[in-house]
């Protein structure tokens, strides 16, 4: 894999591998949360502490500063993988501690309400009129959304959010009728679904091979799932309170990850996308 440190002419579209297979792209997938609706921005302050509270009561407890640092660790390590495995490493956790664990799904169901008070404002001001969808996506996602459906590419979205309440955010921002492939979220039986699952599912039903699928996501899931089947990574460093700029943590993470690109926001997919759509000389 050949690596370079270039970017795109006036854009901030960074290429990090410059040896992707262009141009035969059948399939597009995308992650959620971070990556498309801004919705549950914040989400991490509202897990962390959460978590920071269940750890500080088991018997052999680091101070909470340490704790904190522990748990935010784990929980973006797990980011894009479905919410009910960051509770599993919870418990796992407390057991380390000393302590004696609820069943992750406990936990599960308690940050579920505290992130619905949290972004409360948020849905309902969308479902009301008060806030506009605009707002609350990741700048250029209806725009990207639309162009790749338009090329015939097949879209899909999966997320580690519940699959009710994925849906249920997806209408609100008017994005869900670009997914014509289907929009995936977590289930209960969490072993029956995973981003992984669904790409061999992609694959499977559509004959793909590795060259012809593009991701985009903001999590080190989606990226490193792509990346193993051989599909081209595009990493969105969004900025998620700002709406503008690349966030350098979520970056150094996707790098890491494996993305073969990385760009803040969507505002320059046309240049992405021309770029993306050439075949290779």
């Amino acid at each position: 894999m050949t690596h370079t440190d270039k970017f795109l002419p006036d854009t901030q579209i960074e290429i990090l591998n410059a040896s992707i297979e262009r141009g035969h792209y059948h399939a597009a997938l995308f992650d959620f949360d971070g990556t498309l609706s801004l919705i549950r921005q914040g989400w991490p302050q509202v897990m962390i502490p959460m978590m920071v509270d269940v750890l500080a009561e088991a018997p052999r407890a680091e101070p909470r500063q340490q704790l904190t640092e522990i748990v935010a660790s784990f929980v973006m390590r797990l980011t894009g993988k479905q919410t009910i495995y960051q509770m599993v490493e919870l418990a796992e956790q407390v057991i380390r501690r000393g302590g004696t664990p609820r069943d992750p799904l406990e936990y599960k169901h308690q940050y579920h309400g505290l992130l619905m008070e949290h972004i409360r404002h948020r849905r309902e001001g969308l479902r009301s009129g008060q806030i506009q969808p605009a707002d609350m996506l990741v700048p250029g996602s209806t725009e990207i959304l639309t162009t790749l459906r338009d090329r015939g590419l097949m879209l899909y979205c999966a997320s580690g959010t519940d699959r009710a309440f994925m849906h249920e955010e997806a209408e609100l921002l008017g994005i869900h009728e670009h997914f014509d492939g289907g929009l995936y979220g977590a289930l209960d039986d969490y072993k029956r679904f995973s981003k992984a699952i669904l790409i061999q599912d992609i694959f499977r039903q559509h004959k793909l091979r590795g060259r012809e699928l593009l991701a985009f996501g903001d999590g080190f899931v989606e990226i490193e799932n792509t990346k193993d089947v051989g599909g081209t990574a595009v990493g969105v460093a969004s900025d998620e309170a700002r709406r503008q700029g690349i966030d350098l943590w979520k970056r150094d993470r996707l790098i890491r990850a494996g993305a073969d690109i990385i760009i803040p926001h969507f505002r320059e997919s046309r240049s992405l996308l021309k770029y993306l759509m050439e075949t290779e000389p």
